[in-house]
C-alpha cells in the first residue's frame, strides 16, 4: 500500500466542523489550543459556532444551538479554521501510526501538507495562514468578480475562450485545474457572463457560478502577494523529511534547492493545478488517498481520475474510527 494525505481548501468549511473530534480527543483540543494561542483567535469557537472571538483560555463549548455566522466564511478566518482542523486530524493519525508517502493540498491545504512533509513548522504555518488570509481578503481589487466551475470541456477550449474575452479588454483566466473535466475560471462579472454563454455553445456539460469573495489564484492578487512575501521572508523553512510534498503551481514535488518564498508568493497568483498533482501521485503508485479535513472534495477529484484506488474522508469521529479500523497500527 502506498498512501497520500490530501488537505482541503477554502469552500469546504461548515459551522460545527470538528466539534465531535474536539470533544472526544485530547490531542485535538491541544492542537486547537496551540493554534489559537498563535493566531490570538478562538479557533474552536470559529469552527463550532461560526463566530470569531478574541482568544479566551480555557475554551468551553457552548450548549447553545449552533447557527451559521459570517465570520467563518471570511477568508482571513476560513483559512485558519480549515487548516487547524486538518492539522488536528493529522495529529490523530500520527497517534494511530497512520502515515503517508506523499502529501498534497488545495490552495491553503498546501500548508498542512508542508507541515507533514517537515518543510515548515506548525507555528509558522499558523502565522503564515493568518497573514495570507488577511491579505487575500483585504487587498482585493474593487471591481466585482465571479468564479465559474466548468464541467465536461477540454482545458484547451476553456483557455481559448478566456483568451478571446481578454482580447476584448475584460479580465478572465483559469484559476483551478481540479481534475479531468473540471476547471474553475475567474473574472469580472461581465466576462464570466460572456464566458458562460460561449462555454455552453462549446458544449460544456455544466457551468456553475461559485460563491466566492475574490479572484483567487489570478494576477488580480498581486498586491496581496507582494505584502505576503514580506511575511514569508521572516520564516525559516526546513529541509523536510521523507514524505514527498506536491506544489499547486505545477503539480510537481518540492525540491530541496527550490526557493520556498518565491513558490509560496507565486502560489497566491497562479492557477492551482491539482489535476497534475493527482496524476503525479498515481504515477508514483499511490493507491490509498486520505482526505484530512472538512468535506470530501479532493477525494471526489481523485475518483474522477480513477476508480482503481481506495479513498477515505476523515472529518468526524465516525470517519476517523473507520480509518483506524482499516489502516490503524499497520
Amino acid at each position: 500500500m502506498k498512501c497520500a494525505f490530501l488537505f482541503p481548501g477554502q469552500g469546504t468549511q461548515t459551522v460545527g466542523m470538528g466539534k465531535d473530534l474536539y470533544e472526544k480527543y485530547e490531542i485535538v483540543r491541544k492542537v486547537f489550543e496551540k493554534a489559537s494561542e498563535i493566531a490570538q483567535i478562538d479557533i474552536a469557537k470559529l469552527c463550532f459556532e461560526g463566530k470569531r472571538d478574541e482568544y479566551k483560555k480555557p475554551y468551553v463549548i457552548s450548549n447553545e444551538e449552533i447557527q451559521a455566522g459570517e465570520d467563518l466564511n471570511q477568508t482571513e478566518n476560513t483559512q485558519l479554521a480549515i487548516a487547524t482542523l486538518s492539522l488536528a486530524i493529522l495529529a490523530l493519525c500520527k497517534e494511530k501510526n497512520i502515515k503517508a508517502d506523499m502529501a498534497a493540498g488545495l490552495s491553503l491545504g498546501e500548508y498542512p501538507a508542508l507541515v507533514y512533509g517537515g518543510k515548515i513548522s506548525f507555528e509558522d504555518s499558523i502565522f503564515l495562514l493568518k497573514q495570507r488570509g488577511y491579505y487575500m481578503q483585504h487587498y482585493l481589487p474593487k471591481e466585482k468578480f465571479q468564479m465559474l466551475a466548468v464541467i465536461g470541456l477540454e482545458e484547451s477550449v476553456i483557455e481559448a475562450i478566456c483568451d478571446e474575452i481578454e482580447e476584448e479588454g475584460l479580465f478572465i483566466q483559469p484559476a483551478n485545474y481540479n481534475c479531468n473535466g473540471q476547471v474553475v475560471i475567474s473574472g469580472e462579472e461581465k466576462a464570466i457572463q460572456l464566458a458562460q454563454e460561449q462555454l455552453k455553445e462549446a458544449r460544456a456539460k455544466k457551468t456553475v457560478v461559485l460563491n466566492t469573495s475574490g479572484p483567487f489564484h489570478t494576477r488580480k492578487l498581486e498586491e496581496a502577494a507582494k505584502h505576503y512575501k514580506q511575511d514569508l521572508e521572516k520564516v525559516t523553512f526546513l529541509e523536510g523529511n521523507n514524505c514527498i510534498v506536491l506544489k499547486n503551481i505545477d503539480g510537481r514535488p518540492y525540491q530541496k534547492e527550490e526557493n520556498m518564498v518565491e513558490i509560496l508568493t507565486k502560489h497566491i497568483i497562479s492557477p492551482v493545478r491539482f489535476e497534475q498533482e493527482i496524476q503525479e501521485m498515481l504515477q508514483e503508485g499511490v493507491d490509498t488517498f486520505i482526505e484530512l479535513g472538512p468535506g470530501k472534495t479532493l477525494t471526489g477529484f481523485v475518483k474522477r481520475e480513477t476508480k482503481e484506488v481506495s479513498t477515505y474522508c476523515v472529518n468526524n469521529v465516525e470517519t476517523f474510527e473507520t480509518l483506524c479500523e482499516n489502516l490503524g497500527n499497520k
